[in-house]
């Protein structure tokens, strides 16, 4: 936990306000990651049974690395007729009907982000021809934030404490403690993002989740004891 100090200043009406600011980082402790299959077809029911078969190989090679239902789920499924442009004898251009093209977006979340390059390699085995985001987050992000903001307010304290003991005056009860600071709309975001693009060969695909930074400011205001 590092604690970083900013101005503080002592008011005209005997008191002290101070903000607090403290942050972390942690190890993600899961990744998710949406794969999808894109496909085409001559009628809506073969484009759609295309992309249907990989994407049911994509889910059992999830579930066949232990990844539970509950974090495999369906997050977008398309259809939609194609069309392409025809040139004609007078030299304008015609929108002629070119089968059907369909989707199937699938969400995987694995706690054990160790499998996380591995399941990508066999997802792309199974017909997967699209990989969206990744994301690594805290299952509990609370438990960070609370954590982050209780040494915030440690921080707001002992700057006030600080300013009370140089001015020669006893510091008395906190009066009001706001968080995050007024005018100050940023939140912590215990989340963190990266893009990969479908890769190529048969090994794991390398993956690095990196930590998530946790950061909170705490506005506090101070009475100094008369």
């Amino acid at each position: 936990m590092l604690t970083l100090a900013v101005p503080a200043l002592a008011d005209e009406e005997g008191r002290i306000r101070v903000v607090g600011r403290a942050q972390s980082e942690s190890s993600p402790d899961f990744a998710s990651v949406e794969v999808g299959v894109e496909g085409q077809g001559a009628t809506p029911a073969v484009a759609l049974d295309a992309v249907s078969r990989a994407a049911r190989g994509v889910i059992a090679a999830a579930k066949e690395m232990g990844v539970p239902d509950a974090d495999i789920g369906t997050t977008a499924l398309t259809l939609q007729a194609r069309t392409k442009a025809v040139p004609q004898p007078d030299g304008t251009v015609r929108e002629q009907a070119d089968g059907y093209s369909a989707g199937n977006l699938v969400r995987v979340r694995l706690a054990d982000m160790g499998k996380l390059g591995e399941w990508l390699r066999r997802a792309l085995d199974s017909g997967a021809n699209r990989i969206d985001a990744i994301a690594f987050g805290l299952r509990d992000p609370g438990a960070a934030e609370a954590a982050v903001q209780s040494a915030a307010m440690k921080d707001a304290r002992a700057q006030a404490e600080r300013l009370a003991e140089a001015a020669g005056v006893r510091l008395g009860p906190a009066l009001s403690i706001t968080a995050p600071p007024r005018g100050d709309a940023s939140r912590p975001a215990p989340y963190a993002m990266a893009k990969a693009a479908a890769p190529r060969g048969r090994t794991a695909v390398p993956i690095e989740a990196g930590r998530i930074e946790t950061v909170a400011e705490v506005e506090a205001v101070f009475a100094i004891a008369r």
